[in-house]
């Protein structure tokens, strides 16, 4: 690896303490005020001055040229969407990096979603195709690759599915032993089954996500097991990647805004700190504008925004069909508070009705997403009916999982077995037309083409979804 890749430190968000990773707690909080820590480099905006500070701060140009060759190389590291970026992220040697080749990811056009909003231009960041179906695969890259380098022989999550699935995905390419503990009954059969699949110890617990951190806290302090959840910083590190790859996508000029799911509000942190370390070096002039938005069954960031600006906030008992941000004590909430603040950002919440009728005209583009990335459609139509997007600005939607995540979501919905008569009465006329024109119910027919083509005529005279 090149020798240009830079050190490290890990700087606590609140009180600014610094140490080296030999020196981290096993749960990663700041032993002085329990906060959570971040990656910081000798050219980032925090690191303290120094005499070879310019030497050492990377060059826009001759990056944006040498991350665009790696694309044409055949080393894994380099056709990995988080490595290929490596002159950013902490030192790992070669040997070290473990990768599935994540990242990379597209990014849609949704001609269909903008010509409802009436907006110009809509995009869709799909993380969902990733190697193991979500977002997590670009952290789970970067910190697990940290737990081979520590020289660790187990490693651990607690999960609503995705985290559990990538781990052990990553960790059965390391060679590593793997310990998940999810919440009984409360995660999706697809993301059960990979964590099985990929070798891991797996847990069901009979409590929610949040209890599940809580035992494993108390895990990690007592056994030589390296903790994967999102309090680790390492894994951010791969997770601020994809603002990369959007820039790139978009030619450098940066949209207007990012609309992101928040569940545990790891990935607007990340996302945050991609887009403000782009901006410090300059290879942007802005950023784009973050928002989150949350279920509302599961909503703590947005009542603290709601109640107290973000000061403070209230854990609460998290309940949405959307699983993978069912979390109602979401460890990442002061560092997502800053992004939002800091970007211009806004944090929307939306009902479940909501979220399975923007599921579904995800679906109506040829893309699909598992419900909890519906949330950014849903949360979307809110910001550009309050004025908070301009029908003339540019709005990136981060997908973070696959549709087949949670195929049974999608099958109820489409069955009309999904949202209960409470939700259904709560529709308008016009929603309730909407949601009868997107649902497709499988169709049981004699076998004959003529019953067939009968039906193919009545299908064609009805307007198309979205």
């Amino acid at each position: 690896m090149s020798s240009t890749v830079p050190s490290h430190l890990l700087r606590c968000t609140g009180c600014g303490d610094r140490i080296n990773s030999a020196q981290a707690a096993s749960n990663f909080r700041c032993r002085k005020c329990n906060d959570l820590f971040e990656i910081e480099y000798p050219w980032s905006e925090s690191a303290p001055a120094s005499a070879d500070a310019p030497t050492n701060r990377p060059n826009p140009g001759a990056l944006k040229y040498l991350w665009a060759e790696r694309r044409t190389s055949t080393l894994a590291i380099d056709q990995s969407g988080v490595w290929r970026f490596r002159d950013l992220l902490p030192i790992v040697a070669d040997n070290q990096i473990v990768t599935l080749r994540e990242g990379n990811t597209p990014l849609y056009e949704m001609p269909r979603s903008a010509a409802a909003l009436g907006l110009n231009w809509l995009l869709a960041k799909h993380q969902g195709m990733n190697p193991t179906g979500s977002f997590k695969d670009t952290g789970m890259t970067a910190a697990l690759s940290a737990a081979v380098a520590g020289g660790y022989q187990w490693v651990a999550c607690a999960s609503t599915g995705n985290t559990s699935a990538a781990m052990a995905a990553y960790a059965a390419r390391a060679g590593l032993r793997s310990l998940v503990l999810i919440p009984e009954g409360k995660i999706a059969w697809g993301k059960l089954s990979q964590s099985l699949d990929y070798g891991s110890t797996t847990v069901q617990l009979k409590t929610d996500f949040d209890g599940c951190v809580r035992v494993l806290t108390e895990i990690v302090q007592r056994a030589p097991i390296y903790l994967l959840n999102s309090v680790n910083p390492y894994r951010l590190e791969g997770q601020k990647t994809p603002a990369f790859e959007i820039l790139e996508q978009c030619d450098w000029q940066v949209p207007h805004h990012l609309i992101v799911p928040g569940g545990n509000l790891a990935n607007c942190s990340a996302l945050g700190k991609g887009f403000a370390e782009m901006q410090h070096l300059g290879f942007i002039r802005r950023t784009p504008k973050i928002s989150v938005i949350q279920a509302q069954g599961a909503n703590p960031l947005y009542r603290s925004i709601q109640e107290n600006g973000g000061t403070s906030l209230s854990p609460v008992t998290a309940e949405t069909r959307a699983t993978a941000i069912r979390i109602g004590n979401p460890a990442s909430w002061k560092k997502a508070v800053r992004v939002i603040a800091s970007t211009g950002g806004w944090v929307e919440q939306v009902s479940e009705r909501e979220i399975a009728i923007a599921k579904a005209e995800v679906g109506a583009e040829g893309i699909g997403c598992e419900p909890a990335s519906a949330v950014t459609l849903a949360g979307l139509k809110k910001l550009v009916a309050d004025g908070r997007v301009g029908r003339e600005e540019t709005a990136v939607l981060l997908l973070t999982g696959h549709t087949l995540k949670d195929s049974q979501y999608t099958i109820d919905f489409h069955r009309g077995e999904l949202l209960n008569k409470a939700e259904l009465a709560e529709m308008s006329a016009t929603e309730a037309a909407h949601y009868n024109q997107l649902r497709r119910e499988p169709l049981i027919l004699d076998a004959n083409a003529d019953t067939i083509l009968r039906t193919l005529d009545q299908v064609a005279a009805t307007p198309q979804s979205v």
